[in-house]
């Protein structure tokens, strides 16, 4: 189909684009649906709203939505609802470790891959299938790993490539598999391949990065970077521009280049030629950039917080390149690949994840981490009338052919039970009652390293305490803004990374068993009543609960692959739900709320509950799971 100003706006939502584009606005602005679904605004052109807008939106903006409306058509309904494909992915049951803050074995302050063999029976006990470590490459850590300095080389402080493949062989041999963290839309800025780029005019690797000529002071575009500032570098003794959409030492990669392409999928076969079951592919939807790299749109910009972002967030050769990886790379090993994708809503994550594409296998979308109208920085209680929603949709409108990740914690945000219950008072209830909903829904369950222990949120007291490149850099600029710094320390403090970086609480000794000295990052004296020995031991405990959880999800399909019916969808912090599969059928209840409600089924006698007593109400937070068959 092809979309001009004379297109209407129903036929833009039917668009994936177009109706994850408008759902990300309504998102963003705290607005309805039914704004846009009405009779009379659906059948508004967009010709129509751009008149109306009276110049708010510009041209700029009705030409980039019409570019990227024509780079797709819609899946037919045959390939959206496709019977699902049994496979060991959607079975498992993946726990994510971020290695600096996992376990330390050598007693320098930093996790490393021999603490996490160390503690590999603990995964297995708690009933983990899969492992997803993030970056273990060497790296200067600019971003805690994510800029990779030597793809092929183990970070010193991490352990070495023996110490990797002794721990790859223990998952292997404790029936685990093992994914890795691939982090390909940029590299370090020490990374051979750009050092060379830099410092050779006439050097091939001059290509693989996006690098332009600085005939000017001012950058190439207005793109902005997500760790604050412009996303351009300037090297003057060069007179270049380089590209970093992260920090100023993460330099964005030339995917256009088929050189480029080939190096890096050589690498991708040197990891699972070592044994590697697949990858988790860091913001993979970012790789494709428009030529050209036109400016990005200051309406879009305001809007998303980021200018520029409509040039790459869905860019033009995104599936030709997630198609080649699989072809050259993934699908002669049989790995598994899950893609952070920011930005991209359900239509198009079914573009990227129909098995007739071959593209991605899941992926991961972030739209239920936070409320409408909120970003990770803001101050907020977090609704689970919202999280019911979203799951609600994705459920019964992402098609059997597709399969959805279900997360609510990882490295890259604070503790959902803090942001659900900051005061603390039902964090066992709130922990508990959040495992429920991610191990009995269909999907496949990701759990972030202590989450299994209800972790919360850590109580730094000054910037001096953040390690947070994200975090410092957006301090400095509300301070340079005129913001107070208690104020704009708060604000840090609501959303930085930090909380979940925090080292893992293992008992209540010192630095929580995590390390015999001081750790990388200080958190708190919560490992005193909060820590995986104690809990191991407390059958009334979070581990437990997840441990219990796990298990009946191994042992009936019907957790896994059971039809999904939902009870009175539409009543106000109540969630319930059936699974039913051969014959084998559950039930689960839960209380959104901090109040007390009543309950609006019969079941009896609970399989699990986080709560002790079970009446004809269900008590704040509560979570009941049955067997109904």
């Amino acid at each position: 189909m092809k979309y001009t100003l004379k297109s209407k706006i129903k036929d833009v939502y039917k668009n994936p684009v177009g109706h994850d584009v408008i759902s990300k606005i309504l998102l963003q602005l705290n607005l309805p649906t039914v704004l846009i679904t009405n009779p009379v605004v659906f059948n508004l052109t967009l010709g129509q709203i751009k008149a109306l807008s009276r110049r708010r939106l510009s041209e700029g903006f009705f030409d980039t939505l019409i570019d990227l409306l024509s780079s797709v058509e819609p899946l037919s309904d045959e390939k959206a609802d496709q019977n699902f494909q049994k496979v060991w992915w959607k079975e498992a049951v993946f726990y994510q470790i971020y290695p600096r803050s996992f376990m330390d074995a050598n007693g320098d302050g930093v996790g490393d891959l021999e603490g996490i063999t160390m503690k590999l029976d603990y995964l297995k006990a708690l009933g983990v299938d899969a492992i997803w470590l993030s970056p273990v490459y060497d790296s200067p850590n600019d971003d805690n790993g994510y800029d990779i300095r030597d793809y092929d080389k183990i970070l010193d402080e991490f352990g070495t490539m023996e110490d990797f493949e002794a721990l790859l062989d223990g998952v292997h041999r404790r029936g685990m598999k093992l994914i890795m963290d691939l982090v390909i839309n940029h590299t370090s800025d020490e990374h051979i391949w750009f050092q060379k780029a830099l410092n050779d005019p006439s050097s091939p690797y001059r290509d693989y990065y996006l690098l332009q000529s600085a005939t000017k002071d001012s950058p190439p575009n207005n793109w902005t970077s997500f760790f604050s500032g412009s996303a351009w570098n300037l090297y003057r003794e060069q007179k270049l521009w380089g590209l970093h959409l992260f920090s100023k030492k993460q330099m964005d990669l030339n995917w256009e280049n088929p050189a480029l392409r080939e190096d890096v999928y050589a690498m991708i076969r040197r990891w699972l030629d070592r044994g590697v079951d697949g990858f988790r592919l860091d913001v993979i939807n970012y790789i494709s950039k428009r030529p050209g790299l036109p400016p990005g749109d200051d309406t879009i910009g305001a809007m998303m917080r980021y200018c520029g972002i409509e040039h790459y967030f869905y860019g033009p050769r995104l599936h030709e390149y997630l198609r080649e990886i699989r072809e050259k790379a993934f699908a002669p090993y049989e790995a598994f690949s899950v893609g952070e994708t920011p930005g991209v809503g359900m239509e198009m994550s079914k573009q990227l994840t129909s098995p007739d594409r071959r593209e991605l296998d899941m992926v991961f979308s972030f739209d239920h981490l936070e409320t409408p109208g909120h970003t990770r920085f803001d101050n907020y209680i977090y609704d689970l009338n919202y999280l019911k929603h979203y799951l609600i949709d994705w459920t019964v409108h992402y098609g059997n052919g597709c399969w959805q990740t279900l997360f609510y914690e990882n490295h890259d945000n604070p503790r959902m039970t803090s942001k659900i219950d900051p005061s603390g008072r039902f964090r066992i209830q709130v922990a508990k009652l959040l495992a429920m909903i991610q191990l009995t829904l269909r999907g496949t369950p990701f759990i972030f390293q202590g989450q299994e222990l209800g972790a919360v949120n850590k109580a730094f007291e000054n910037i001096d305490q953040i390690q947070d490149v994200e975090s410092i850099g957006l301090y400095h600029e509300l301070s340079a803004s005129g913001m107070d710094g208690k104020e704009a320390f708060s604000k840090i403090l609501s959303g930085t990374r930090d909380h979940a970086r925090t080292p893992m609480q293992w008992d209540n000794t010192e630095y929580g068993g995590f390390s015999s000295n001081t750790p990388w990052i200080i958190g708190d004296n919560d490992g005193i009543r909060c820590n995986a020995m104690e809990q191991m031991d407390n059958p009334a405990s979070v581990l437990r609960f997840f441990q219990n959880l796990i298990a009946l999800r191994k042992e009936s399909n019907a957790l896994i692959y059971g039809d999904v019916c939902f009870i009175r969808p539409k009543r106000k912090n109540y969630f319930a739900y059936t699974r039913k599969m051969n014959g084998d059928m559950f039930g689960v209840e839960c209380n959104l709320s901090v109040g007390s409600l009543k309950r609006s089924e019969k079941w009896e006698g609970p399989l699990l509950s986080n709560y002790e007593e079970n009446g004809e109400t269900l008590q704040p937070f509560e979570a009941r799971l049955y067997r109904l068959t």
